[in-house]
């Protein structure tokens, strides 16, 4: 690599002195100052990474003269300097570190050669729920449950702290991972000491959650990755990755009066959606980027997945400076990072865009009053006609052209098709944005001001994704109001948008659950997932904070906020929303006034200590973990029995039966549900007979520590459709072999039974949604060995192969349509001995008739990496063998 080591210089910033790596250093292979900075910080990880056995110089020139093709099928390494967790992900991934030593030691290597090489932080964020919520006393009780149900959880995550090197645990109550990684975590510019030398360079993050994007609006490069991707980033791993597309994204304009920055996300998610990005970077450019605050790139950069974007990039420039000064950065730290960007070309220069693959524009003052749903993030619906659009989902997509009402035993009000049942300020995509959070405090205040109230129907509830947000409501007053109107704090935590909104009244749920009616959540999250939020609510929509209220005091998704009163005040006057609605000037001067440094000073000074109920639980570090057998909660994972020193040859997939045939946009919530876990289910089943009852059988999400679980919640999710049962919801399949109806589990039991392999069936867009590594793990422990499906999202689709399973995705046009596959097929792949990425198989199907067809399938092994992974069956076992 000596051909690159004059890029080592040296900087000095006050009284910081390091070295850097000088992106000019390889001018003479391309134009650098015009790519996309998203590539010239993969370029600087490649500089940096130069000597190591995994970098060549082939990597460093492919990106420096990307701008040759703008494209490229070219793959790279990539090592992100430190590694992000929230507690849904963090527990699985720490299960299997500690599965990792005790595979390690039965092979007679040394277990501690499994330890985190990179910094990693876990934040505790996903696990509180809304059991209580509409009274002050609702955050201390929801915490008290927490708790109490988690303390086998957070028994072993403080095992893990103490145990492993270089990671910390933010305790539960603090915030959501996302916004204390944006608020504290994040340097932008990284410091750390190498070989005796301190170098600086652009902090870049893999998370365990989809939504790690979030931080690219501080011009962090990072993205979300399955739990074990990031175990191997963790052991020093590089990540091979495709250099990718990047799409620019010019903003122009400026938001009008009434459009808020989560109006301007969903415009955006629409936009990108139409146009393909999956596996594509997205960068942000153009004059409009100076008129938005940093909290509102944060809002669209989270929203990455919703895209389908790797990630969504804002490079750095005075608002960035603004923000870390705000978020009480030092000051020392904030200059660094201006004096490394300028050095380095890092810095927006305004008219200087890059130069992309493909350019989209958007005039912010085109961006009106929206919401998105009624069950996936991109179906964007203009506030004005949301009421018409719901009617017309209620014939389209849930099939019911009758509004209905029903009584509701014990109150004296009706519950009608579309009523509004639960209205969530929830989120890190909103909550870590003060303009939208003062804007719903407004509302509040103003609807309170007229006598206003919520529906007695409505279930509402306020977590915010830091404390900080707490102490700026308070600050202003407007808490007061919002708890006026039942948006009490509940906890600080993703609860509604994960789903863990609890339990709705008793009442409610029998009126909703006996009649079958179609009722709505409105939630300021980023997901809203059929199956997600709750389990009687089939309608969900994403909506500002400020309209989360307006929807709560309206209590119906069938009237229009634009134009009919929300509801009429004591003295029978109609309110509308304009006449509660904040302006743009009200807004920002309240910004300005109650939000400042010494609230993040203050709540991030002890941000590792916790509450009490944290502190006071007590472990003692031991180098593998003792297993607790009767715990429902950790178990040592299969992952590693009989495995061996060395790969035996992979035989090829024979006579296998289908699983399962799934349709479109087949979300690993589907795949793999976090949510509440029913009594008659398999998973239900197990938790019984461990004598633990159905009130303490917590989450799907929560329990993701024990593959007994998981195994059998995999494909569970309560709106999930086999198309081998027509109309079916739930996971359920046919057993071909006796032709019996059964839940997935036990069919896939019953195959593992005859050592038969299985295959799932899918459409377009198959693994959308979080990046959750159990949709792999579970369909990988239930047997399936390959997945052929239209098109994969990219998360999904790495997981699969890091877990040992086939993605494979049909080709020229031939879609399970076209073949009219049925599901009572038998299918063949061979050649798996000689593998290749991205190669072409030939599948042979054999129908139930006995009649045979051939159609080809394009192997999603996209890199070498993957190709490997599959081979050892699976990222774990392929990073054992490499350490021992």
């Amino acid at each position: 690599m000596a051909e690159f080591a004059s890029a080592k210089k040296t900087l000095k910033v006050g009284a910081l002195e390091g070295v850097y790596f000088d992106l000019n250093s390889v001018n003479s292979f391309g134009d650098i100052a015009k790519l996309p900075f998203t590539l010239k910080v993969l370029l600087e990880n490649l500089l940096r990474y130069q000597d190591h056995a995994a970098v060549s110089d082939s990597h460093i020139k492919s990106i420096a003269t990307w701008l040759q093709r703008k494209a490229s099928d070219d793959e790279v390494p990539f090592f992100p300097s430190r590694v992000l967790m929230q507690d849904f992900t963090g527990v699985p991934a720490v299960v299997d570190l500690a599965a990792m030593r005790e595979g390690v030691k039965a092979l007679g290597g040394d277990p501690s050669v499994i330890n985190p090489l990179v910094p990693v932080d876990l934040v505790i964020d996903h696990s509180v729920m809304v059991d209580y919520s509409g009274t002050p006393e609702a955050y201390q009780k929801n915490m008290d449950l927490e708790f109490e149900r988690n303390a086998e959880r957070y028994e072993f995550l403080k095992w893990g702290q103490i145990t492993f090197d270089n990671f910390r645990v933010v305790p539960p109550g603090t915030g959501i991972c996302h916004q204390v990684n944006v608020e504290y975590l994040a340097p932008v510019v990284g410091t750390r000491k190498v070989k005796g030398e301190v170098q600086f360079f652009p902090d870049t993050v893999f998370g365990t959650d989809s939504h790690t994007t979030m931080v690219n609006g501080l011009a962090v490069l990072g993205w979300g990755v399955g739990g074990i991707e990031a175990e191997a980033a963790m052991l020093g791993k590089p990540t091979s990755i495709l250099i990718p597309e990047v799409v620019g994204f010019e903003l122009t304009g400026q938001l009008v009066e009434g459009a808020t920055a989560t109006d301007l996300v969903l415009t955006i998610t629409q936009m990108l959606r139409k146009k393909g990005v999956v596996g594509k970077f997205v960068e942000f450019c153009g004059e409009g980027l100076a008129t938005l605050p940093l909290a509102d790139r944060l809002t669209i950069a989270n929203m990455a997945p919703e895209y389908g974007a790797t990630c969504g990039f804002f490079p750095i420039d005075d608002e960035t400076l603004k923000y870390l000064r705000l978020t009480a950065r030092p000051e020392a730290q904030v200059q660094l990072v201006e004096a490394y960007a300028k050095k380095q070309g890092l810095w927006r220069v305004p008219g200087q865009n890059p130069e992309f693959t493909s350019m989209l524009k958007l005039n912010l003052q085109d961006v009106v009053p929206s919401i998105s749903g009624p069950k996936r993030p991109q179906d964007r619906v203009d506030l004005k006609t949301a009421d018409v659009d719901f009617e017309k989902a209620l014939k389209t997509v849930f099939d019911k052209p009758q509004a209905r009402s029903v009584d509701v035993e014990g109150h004296d009000f009706n519950l009608t098709t579309g009523d509004v049942v639960i209205a969530a300020i929830t989120s890190c995509t909103n909550t870590s944005n003060p303009s939208v959070m003062i804007a719903a405090g407004l509302v509040a205040e103003k609807a309170a001001a007229r006598g206003l109230t919520v529906k007695p129907w409505v279930k509402t509830s306020l977590a915010p994704g830091s404390q900080v947000v707490t102490d700026y409501l308070n600050k202003s007053g407007l808490q007061t109001s919002l708890d006026k109107l039942g948006f009490n704090l509940v906890g600080y935590g993703c609860t509604t948008c994960i789903g863990n909104s609890g339990p709705l009244e008793d009442s409610i749920i029998k009126a909703i659950d006996e009649n079958n009616l179609i009722v709505t959540a409105v939630l300021s999250g980023n997901r809203n997932f059929e199956g997600r939020i709750s389990p009687q609510v089939q309608a969900n929509y994403l909506a500002s904070p400020p309209l989360v209220v307006a929807y709560a005091i309206a209590g119906t998704m069938r009237k229009n906020l634009m134009t009919e009163a929300l509801d009429f005040d004591p003295d029978g006057n109609p309110v509308f929303l304009k006449d509660i609605w904040p302006t743009q000037k009200e807004v920002s001067q309240m910004v300005a006034k109650v939000v400042g440094p010494e609230m993040f000073k203050q709540r991030y000074a002890n941000v590792f200590e916790g509450p009490k109920e944290w502190q006071n639980i007590k472990v003692t570090k031991t180098e593998t973990y003792a297993w607790n057998h009767k715990s429902t909660y950790v178990q040592n994972p299969p992952y590693f029995e009989g495995l061996t020193k060395n790969t035996s040859v992979i035989g090829n997939i024979e006579k296998a039966n289908v699983l399962a045939v799934f349709g479109d946009s087949v979300t690993t919530d589907h795949i793999s549900p976090a949510g509440s876990i029913k009594a008659a289910s398999p998973a239900g089943s197990y938790l019984m007979a461990k004598k633990v009852e159905v009130k303490d059988f917590n989450s799907f999400g929560s329990r993701r520590g024990n593959h007994e679980v998981m195994m059998r919640g995999t494909f569970a999710n309560i709106r999930i459709k086999n198309l081998m049962l027509n109309g079916v919801e739930g996971g359920m399949t046919k057993f071909v072999k006796t032709n019996e109806v059964m839940p997935i589990y036990d069919a896939a039991m019953k195959y593992l039974e005859t050592k038969t392999p299985l295959v799932v069936i899918a459409g377009k867009e198959y693994g959308t949604g979080s990046s959750r590594d159990w949709a792999a793990k579970g369909t990988a422990l239930l047997g399936v060995r390959a997945v052929i499906a239209e098109s994969f999202e990219r998360i999904h689709r790495s997981n699969l192969a890091g877990m040992g399973v086939l993605p494979l995705q049909f080709m020229d046009g031939v879609t399970r349509e076209s073949l009219k596959i049925t599901g009572l097929e038998t299918f063949s792949i061979k050649g798996l001995s000689n593998l290749n990425p991205r190669q072409e198989f030939l599948v042979e199907m054999t129908r139930a008739d006995g009649s045979q067809e051939s159609f080809k399938a394009h192997s999603r092994l996209d890199t070498y990496d993957d190709v490997e992974n599959f081979k050892n069956g699976g990222i774990l076992q392929a990073t054992i063998r490499q350490l021992i």
